[in-house]
């Protein structure tokens, strides 16, 4: 038996995780190029994930806008009269949705089934992701000394645990066990 029939299995999982995962960020990559970045312009799912944010903070009691920036493509997002970050491309979490659903396929089960989890999954992603830059927003205004922890440890460690979750899940439960 050849190393490849042996791992064939293998070999199948990366094919279905690499082949989706280019597919989906040559897509978003497209998808991107539509928007102007020399005029600052901001990509739809920033701009949705940005205002998302602020209407967020304002249910949980704050003060909070959201407004173009006027020098990159990007949103500033004000917290009780103070611009606390900047909310850019890399924050809307597509790259961890692609990331996410590369995964959810490689492991694929039936399609409905696939799309369906993928659809759920990406949902709660999203909903986490606006809940994380709310939160991250209100963490940094009160306390702004965290702030390097709060953004580069603490709530990416949330975002992609939240990820790892759903795979195991996934694995686990929902995908059945068509091949016990």
């Amino acid at each position: 038996m050849n190393a490849f029939q042996k791992n064939k299995p293998f070999f199948i999982f990366l094919a279905k995780f690499g082949g989706t995962y280019l597919v989906l960020a040559l897509i978003y990559s497209f998808y991107l190029s539509r928007f102007d970045a020399e005029h600052f312009e901001p990509d739809g799912v920033t701009t949705m994930v940005s205002k998302q944010s602020a209407w967020l903070a304002n249910a949980f009691g704050e003060e909070a806008r959201v407004e173009p920036h006027t020098k990159e493509a990007s949103y500033k997002f004000f917290l009780n009269g103070r611009h606390m970050v900047r909310i850019v491309e890399g924050c809307n979490a597509v790259s961890v949705m692609i990331l996410f659903a590369a995964f959810v396929v490689a492991f694929s089960s039936t399609f409905k089934r696939t799309v369906l989890y993928i659809f759920c999954g990406t949902l709660v992603i999203h909903l986490l992701n606006v809940l994380r830059i709310a939160l991250l927003c209100m963490a940094l205004f009160y306390y702004k000394d965290w702030g390097p922890f709060l953004h580069d440890i603490l709530f990416p460690l949330f975002i992609y645990g939240v990820v790892m979750v759903l795979w195991i899940l996934w694995v686990a439960k929902f995908r059945g066990n068509e091949k016990k």
